[in-house]
């Protein structure tokens, strides 16, 4: 394990910063922002760096990108981190990047969860990179269209960088064995585990390498083996955030395309990584009302259920009622005719906001009210012999409208059948007068 002697006290150097690539020919599953006519290239090039917003998930090798970029190009190179430093340091930096403007040199200024910085920080940048003090370099697993400012963003070109597939994987523990002059320890099966547990992030695959290479086993692991070792990352997930988002959006969608399975998986993901239950119970019953409405009416009832046994029996019993919600959300006839219907009177209501209803269905308490026509002419519709007038109930001056269209599906069939009935009476009413 390589050390540096600092006094008569080794440190430790992590395999992740042994094995950090130099060149771009050894950064994996970002080819697309590297070769074949990319803006990278064209920035080594052309000698000259544009100010970035480099925009992934971790491990994916934002930093190295930035290292390499301000090398190849001649740029002195530094990197600070968001969470820890402060506006002096950060002024500190600019004075000596004037410096070195003045000698003629470029300075690249990388800041890593750059989203950390509220928008009053983001600003104190904007001069410096209108005047070429820093090229600005900024490193995020945030979606920076929410969380850095416009005037900050029109300076920075947005690269995304790819989440780390298998075969990105599997050249960076190739490397890894390489450099250590070992293999590890694991059988095709577990390694392929550690691929999935390293998900997508190649500095906690070469953490969980290194792990492995300590171990100096001659021992062949098998999954479960591995599994004892090593836990797997926690998800990359912060349920305040972007992430947040995406999977409600991938959970609503799925239930909508009556996909169970993949409602069950985001289901368990938004779960996983820690979100409220009573957050996603919410969505589900939207997602009733909205998505299948009177298509299945048992479906709000299934949801408003999945709250209340979640109330009563806590975690993790509880969700196991937020399932079973999910799946019948998921594989219920789906219906917007109620949300379409709703979204169409209120148009209507805007537009004639100030009719009166039609004097027949007012009552008629006072004199006053009977003498300018309040009643007169109503129908008690429980007098008629189906039970129905057919009396119109919009305003006078306003032409009937047809809102609610209830499709082939589910219940609203047996519905759709009581509207035609409906509408063969009233059409047999408004003819015999």
């Amino acid at each position: 394990m390589p050390l540096l002697s600092l006094g008569s006290k080794p440190v430790h150097i992590p395999l992740a910063d042994r094995l950090r690539p130099t060149e771009f020919n050894a950064v994996y599953g970002q080819e697309h922002l590297i070769f074949n006519g990319s803006m990278i290239e064209n920035m080594i090039n052309s000698g000259h760096i544009s100010s970035l917003i480099l925009w992934g998930p971790p491990g994916c090798g934002k930093t190295t990108i930035a290292r390499i970029l301000a090398e190849k190009v001649g740029y002195h190179f530094q990197s600070i981190s968001a969470v820890t430093s402060g506006t002096s340091e950060i002024r500190n930096i600019f004075s000596k990047a004037e410096e070195r403007k003045r000698l003629g040199f470029g300075t690249v200024l990388l800041i890593d969860e750059i989203h950390h910085f509220n928008r009053t920080q983001q600003d104190i940048f904007l001069p410096h990179i209108e005047n070429g003090t820093i090229v600005l370099v900024g490193a995020t697993t945030e979606n920076p269209s929410f969380e850095l400012n416009s005037a900050l963003l029109s300076r920075c070109k947005v690269l995304i960088l790819n989440r780390l597939d298998h075969f990105a994987l599997q050249k960076i523990a190739d490397r890894a064995e390489q450099l250590c002059s070992k293999s590890l320890p694991l059988t095709e099966e577990a390694k392929s585990l550690l691929f999935d547990l390293a998900d997508g992030d190649g500095r906690y695959l070469l953490n969980m390498c290194e792990i492995l290479f300590d171990l100096n086993t001659t021992n062949t692991l098998s999954s479960p083996e591995l599994l004892a070792i090593i836990q797997k990352k926690r998800p990359l997930y912060d349920k305040s955030r972007d992430g947040h988002y995406n999977l409600i959006s991938a959970l609503h969608k799925s239930l909508r395309g009556s996909d169970c399975d993949a409602s069950l998986y985001w289901l368990s993901r938004m779960l996983e990584g820690g979100d409220n239950p009573l957050y996603i119970i919410r969505r589900l019953v939207r997602c009733a009302i909205e998505d299948i409405g009177l298509a299945d009416p048992n479906a709000l009832t299934q949801a408003l259920a999945a709250k209340e046994a979640y109330e009563l029996l806590g975690s993790p019993e509880g969700e196991l009622g937020i399932a079973q919600a999910t799946i019948y959300l998921a594989t219920a006839p789906k219906s917007n005719a109620v949300y379409t219907a709703f979204k169409n009177a209120n148009s209507d209501a805007k537009r004639y906001s100030s009719l009166m209803p039609p004097k027949h269905i007012l009552n008629a308490p006072t004199k006053m009210m009977k003498d300018h026509g309040y009643s007169d002419g109503y129908t008690y519709d429980h007098n008629t012999k189906e039970g129905f007038s057919g009396q119109s109930y919009f305003p006078e001056s306003m032409e009937r409208n047809k809102y609610y269209k209830p499709i082939e599906r589910g219940f609203e069939r047996e519905i759709q059948s009581r509207l035609l009935y409906w509408e063969q009476l009233r059409q047999k009413a408004k003819s015999s007068k």
